[in-house]
């Protein structure tokens, strides 16, 4: 079994939206996490994303020159799979 390591923060929010929050029994520290990981994990991907750029575009360069190997093949959205 994996345990989760965690640790105290201190985090200013609008007074409203908290009050609200705790009214509702919306727990704030569990939306604060979700929160906090969705925005971590598109920030990767968009560091990623940039890390990649000149791959993808010598990639793109490439199939411009020599034409995708498998041209033949593919089709668009809502096409069938293989060309007749």
């Amino acid at each position: 079994m994996t345990t989760i390591t965690k640790r105290k923060t201190s985090l200013t929010l609008d007074a409203e939206a908290l009050d609200d929050a705790k009214q509702l029994g919306v727990n704030v520290s569990a939306v604060a996490e979700a929160a906090l990981i969705k925005a971590v994990a598109e920030a990767r991907h968009k560091q990623w994303l940039e890390e990649n750029k000149s791959a993808f575009a010598d990639q793109s360069d490439w199939h411009e020159r020599h034409r995708h190997p498998l041209a033949d093949i593919m089709t668009t959205p809502r096409a069938s799979s293989w060309k007749s």
